[in-house]
């Protein structure tokens, strides 16, 4: 790493968890390097937030137990004696459930980030720029960022640790794109105000993020009907009745194809109910083995995974809270929501202001048109269009630095994180943190698979400040001594 000043810089793009986590653990991995100076590129007031944990709705919780959720893999209580150290859940009645296990909204989380990061930043020992980064280029053996504000920055080791691209609006609703009830980015500030509380609904995904919008509305007092679309139909499954230890072993030996995977898991899936649990535990073996696992598949296999089985792990691995999950169910046996398998066929808005779709549902050949007043799109992150979605990303994509995963869910780099260019050569100091890694270290959407990446990374890049320290001392000794 051709980093040869004394005073070290260090620059992390984004501050969201991915971000704020990888700047905590660097700090700590650095403390003993003299002269490292951390800086985060972030325009929002707070670290730590980011898009999942800054959202205001109180209807969007956690979706793991409070004692489950940490920025320290070594302290698993951190986050569980903030909330009885700031008694964060006074005014929430609902969040404790009746075995004791706490499900806060996700905004209590991201104070809670903002909290542990605040003293590190009031020290010196890290510093917030909120500002935009605009563009990344190389100056000598660094790197050059510009800010939407005007200044130029310098930084020996660039960190990307944006957060994910907003969803695509799918094709066929492109005929919609404008309308006032078309909802195509749920995150977005008031996404949700102009829906009424009567209007017909299309939610277009069953994942977690059409869970938090379903249960948003109803907070807001929608009574209307709700079809909440998807090609399979696979809603989020909740937690097990009685929690279960992680069962079976997926890397030894391991397996090469995905098809010999999915053997062994539904083997394990056997067995386990045959022992009386859920699938809970197998599902929680892969998920902690998930880095091996990923690591022993070719590029072709783990292609064939995103492409075919993605959507039933995420169904089973991304579980909704006990709240969310009790407040679908009594919707879906009220009739309100429907949970329904299909596809769009096409869309058009109506005269008369309600919005007309064509849908296939799944086994059917015919076309069932549907009037809806609003749709909300829960597709997921365009992390196809992820190198397009902010403009230094754009520029160093056009530059030949920044390159897609070939799994397609990412951004290119090595098993050190380290980003790869569009000849296949590891740039050493740009670094990719947190999901946009996730085509190479496979299981990296989860928070404590997230907190773990950002302690790894961190470790990387102090092990190489280091030897260039190192490398340096020595030169010195050695000039003095000539």
């Amino acid at each position: 790493m051709p980093v040869n000043r004394k005073n070290a810089i260090v620059a992390i793009i984004g501050g969201g968890f991915s971000g704020a986590a990888l700047a905590v653990h660097l700090h700590r991995a650095v403390e003993r390097l003299e002269a490292v100076q951390v800086i985060v590129f972030e325009p929002r007031a707070t670290l730590g937030a980011g898009l999942a944990y800054s959202t205001p709705e109180p209807a969007n919780r956690i979706n793991v137990p409070a004692g489950r959720m940490t920025l320290y893999p070594d302290d698993p209580d951190s986050f569980v004696r903030y909330l009885d150290r700031t008694n964060a859940l006074a005014d929430d009645a609902a969040a404790v459930l009746p075995d004791g296990q706490a499900y806060p909204q996700r905004s209590v989380f991201g104070a809670y980030v903002a909290a542990e990061i605040a003293p590190l930043l009031e020290a010196g020992g890290l510093e917030h720029r909120r500002s935009t980064v605009q563009h990344v280029g190389r100056r000598g053996n660094g790197w050059e960022l510009l800010t939407a504000d005007g200044d130029s920055h310098f930084a020996d080791i660039v960190v990307v640790a944006t957060s994910h691209p907003p969803p695509a609006l799918p094709q066929v609703l492109q005929p919609l794109a404008g309308h006032s009830k078309l909802v195509a980015d749920v995150n977005a500030d008031a996404a949700l105000d102009k829906i009424d509380a009567e209007d017909r609904v299309l939610i277009v995904g069953n994942g977690l993020t059409a869970a938090d919008a379903f249960a948003a509305l109803r907070r807001r007092g929608h009574h209307g009907p709700v079809v909440s679309l998807s090609r399979r139909g696979l809603r989020s499954r909740g937690h097990p009745a009685v929690p279960q230890e992680p069962y079976g072993d997926f890397t030894d030996p391991p397996s090469g194809r995905a098809s010999e995977l999915l053997r062994r898991i539904r083997a394990a899936l056997r067995v386990s109910e045959a022992d009386g649990a859920t699938w809970h535990g197998v599902l929680d073996a892969v998920r902690l083995q998930g880095r091996d696992i990923w690591r022993n598949l070719p590029v072709n296999e783990r292609r064939r995974i995103v492409r075919w089985l993605r959507p039933f792990w995420d169904a089973h691995r991304f579980r909704i809270a006990p709240q969310v999950e009790t407040l679908l169910d009594a919707a879906v046996l009220s009739g309100q929501l429907q949970i329904a398998a299909g596809s769009l066929v096409s869309a058009r808005p109506d005269k008369g202001g309600s919005l007309h779709i064509d849908i296939r549902f799944r086994g059917d050949k015919d076309v069932t048109p549907t009037d809806v007043d609003a749709v909300i799109v829960t597709t997921g992150p365009a992390h196809g269009g992820i190198l397009n979605s902010q403009a230094f990303l754009s520029g160093l994509k056009q530059a030949g630095l920044l390159t897609l995963c070939p799994t397609g869910l990412g951004i290119r780099c090595d098993e050190q994180s380290r980003a790869v260019d569009r000849q296949g050569e590891t740039i050493e100091t740009l670094l990719i943190g947190g999901p946009l890694a996730r085509g190479t270290f496979g299981e990296l959407m989860g928070l404590p698979q997230v907190t773990e990446h950002a302690v790894y990374v961190a470790q990387v890049i102090a092990r190489r400040l280091a030897s260039v320290a190192a490398v340096t001392r020595s030169a010195a000794v050695q000039s003095v001594s000539g």
